[in-house]
């Protein structure tokens, strides 16, 4: 994830004396870590986890840290929010007998060391410890992972939702839809009595015109395959290598894994599943063709319930040494989960940067 404010210096918007960002075709970039510190206080702090179950009470007190960073990035209205972040909530726990007497009070620590937009489909790691090794601060530890670890999981998904949403920025993209919605266009008084002549014309014209474009539009889903709602990626990439050596790059986990830089698991098997990118992306193998295609399902986690795109590598060895790649990616819903209309755009940057640019750094196979 590039760093804030570091990004290419052709897309951020720097500070004008208008303020102008035309139809926020530049990258617009906030920064979000204070407004992230704010929102995971008031989230995690002062949470019940136990009040009374068991004879023990258990709550959390207030984050103690965040750290790491956090920004949101816009373009032509589309939200790509970045985050990486480390967090700690301190807790307190206190066990009674049954007549009421404290028995112990402990406290401790929930550390969530890695909060992360890469893994926002994933519940992130939560470590739990207390300062009370005893058998009552045990029991204490045990009910704190038992009961207050999913509390605190929901917690984060709430702020992770919050920043697909745009986080801060999304109250100034809502303003600026209202803005240019509420906002009357010019017309001299001219104008506007031509218009309500021409008005009947008009009406029938634009009929004709909206019934001729629906049927472009139903022409050209037809011809590209691709249904309404979804696209389709295509791509064609050269590598200095052997056919068979990038098939084996692609099917092995453990190549993945070194070219990724996370935990992967794929089977070489026709039906089998896979998981990469540390189970973001999940499928199972349709047909495979040994040093020639790769024929998978592919389904993102962040997508809606239920959807499932299809990824088409065609390998071609037209010389020996040379292999051309084709990738064909149909299917890719528009919007994801959370109705961020980036999905398209990501998935595409992701086979460029993080998959076939990948390989050919690491591998060596660049022409």
């Amino acid at each position: 994830m590039a760093k804030y404010g570091e990004g290419d210096k052709r897309w951020i918007v720097e500070e004008r004396a208008d303020g102008a960002n035309v139809h926020n075709w530049h990258w617009a970039e906030t920064d979000c870590l204070e407004w992230s510190r704010n929102l995971l206080s008031s989230l995690l702090s002062n949470l019940t986890v136990l009040d009374g179950q068991g004879n023990l009470f258990i709550k959390t007190k207030k984050v103690e840290k965040v750290e790491g960073e956090a920004y949101v990035n816009v373009r032509k209205g589309k939200i790509i929010p970045g985050y990486e972040l480390n967090v700690s909530v301190s807790w307190q726990g206190e066990a009674k007998d049954s007549d009421g007497k404290t028995l112990l009070k402990v406290d401790g620590s929930v550390d969530i060391p890695y909060i992360s937009d890469e893994n926002a489909d994933e519940d992130p790691e939560i470590r739990v410890t207390v300062k009370d090794d005893g058998p009552v601060g045990k029991t204490l530890k045990e009910a704190m992972v038992a009961k207050g670890k999913p509390l605190i999981e929901e917690k984060v998904r709430v702020y992770v939702q919050t920043m697909a949403r745009g986080g801060p920025a999304k109250d100034e993209l809502e303003a600026k839809k209202i803005e240019k919605k509420d906002k009357p266009a010019p017309a001299s008084a001219a104008s506007a009595a031509a218009a309500a002549v021409a008005a009947p014309a008009v009406k029938e014209s634009e009929k004709d015109k909206k019934a001729a474009s629906a049927s472009a539009a139903a022409k050209k889903e037809k011809s590209s395959g691709s249904k309404k709602g979804f696209k389709t990626i295509s791509l064609t990439e050269k590598f200095s290598c052997r056919a068979r050596d990038l098939y084996e790059i692609l099917m092995d986990d453990n190549r993945w894994k070194g070219f990724t830089q996370s935990n992967a698991r794929i089977s070489k098997e026709v039906g089998g599943e896979f998981s990469i990118f540390d189970g973001s992306v999940t499928g199972r193998n349709v047909e495979l063709q040994e040093g020639k295609l790769i024929v998978q399902n592919w389904r993102f986690g962040s997508w809606p319930d239920g959807v499932v795109s299809t990824v088409r590598l065609t390998l071609d060895e037209p010389e020996p040494g040379v292999t051309v790649v084709k990738v064909l990616h149909t299917d890719i819903p528009e919007e994801d989960r959370y109705g961020n209309a980036t999905v398209v755009e990501n998935t595409e940057r992701g086979w460029r940067d993080l998959i076939l640019n990948k390989i050919r750094a690491v591998f060596g196979f660049g022409i």
